[in-house]
């Protein structure tokens, strides 16, 4: 009899899959945690439902896709360290970090995007957790880089094939270039930790493809517009017109083939960083929610620097 219960994460969508009954005595059976990171592989993300809302739940679930990795950007506020290593908190404070989309003022609101992208080596996954939730919006939306990349036209896709993105750890609302919403502007920035913009200054650009294959064949559509900055050698008028469209095609498609999750008190979810792109809707700014977040050690090796070798800066290093 097995461990947990599968179903699948929505009707109609290709990827994703929930996961039901699942303990924390279950998780100390290497065949159940090596079954569980099998399903991920195969479908890209995984809820886990009416789970044990603990420290060492959340670091048990974890441990089943690989070992920890400290976030790389130092000021970024750390759960306990000597309790749960590698564990990040992401706060929604109340009046801070206030961006006006489409008529609405909201708070931690994200566009699409992958996370360390400002980064040579990308993470395999997070493990996250509603700890405060509000009760409108909060709302984690995944889109699957397969089904996205079968989804795009088929001109922009040609176009698109063979190039690479520049990223920059830019986190200001302002500083969106690409797939900005129609109607856009930051009402109130969002607080920088200390030491921020000397990492920052001290950091290359990094560089990812916009297109990879899996080692299991499939071709993967994983762009950001969150922190890009442009092609690779075509940072033109051209250029940015075409990594606009991209990204405003992204908008559209992440309207019809996505899956949005409102959280719940007992759930954690998974979503392979290499493979989804990921958005928060964001919350009335008079609310505060708060997560907790894992960040799963792993990478597909296609990102590098742009300074040439010897001159780049480990952001790990600085971390």
């Amino acid at each position: 009899m097995s461990s947990f219960t599968t179903a699948p994460l929505e009707d109609g969508l290709p990827f994703g899959v929930r996961i039901g009954g699942l303990t924390l005595g279950a998780l100390q059976d290497k065949s159940v945690r090596d079954e569980i990171d099998a399903l991920f592989v195969t479908h890209g993300m995984i809820v886990f439902e009416d789970v044990e809302q603990t420290d060492a739940m959340q670091l048990a679930i974890s441990s089943c896709f690989g070992p920890l990795k400290e976030h790389p950007v130092k000021g970024v506020g750390r759960v306990d360290a000597g309790r749960m290593p590698g564990v990040i908190e992401i706060r929604s404070q109340r009046g801070r970090g206030v961006v006006e989309v489409d008529g609405k003022r909201l708070s931690h609101w994200l566009p699409w995007h992958f996370d360390h992208c400002y980064n040579d080596e990308l993470n395999r996954a997070g493990v996250l957790r509603s700890v405060e939730r509000v009760e409108e919006g909060g709302i984690t939306g995944f889109l699957d880089g397969i089904a996205l990349y079968a989804a795009f036209p088929e001109d922009l896709r040609r176009r698109l094939e063979g190039t690479e993105v520049v990223y920059t750890l830019s986190t200001q609302y302002d500083e969106l270039k690409f797939g900005r919403p129609g109607q856009y502007r930051m009402i109130e920035p969002k607080p920088m930790p200390a030491g921020f913009a000397e990492q920052v200054a001290a950091m290359p650009r990094a560089i990812h493809p916009s297109v990879w294959t899996r080692p299991t064949g499939e071709k993967v559509l994983h762009v950001s517009s969150y922190m890009a900055q442009g092609f690779v050698g075509d940072e033109t008028a051209e250029g940015d017109a075409l990594l606009e469209e991209v990204c405003q095609e992204i908008n559209r498609l992440g309207k019809s083939c996505s899956y949005h999750h409102k959280w719940r008190e007992n759930d954690m979810a998974i979503w392979d960083n290499l493979r989804m792109l990921h958005c928060v809707s964001g919350n009335d700014p008079e609310d505060e929610r708060l997560m907790y977040r894992t960040t799963i050690a792993g990478d597909y090796g296609f990102g590098r620097w742009e300074s040439a070798p010897g001159a780049a800066v480990s952001v790990d290093a600085m971390a």
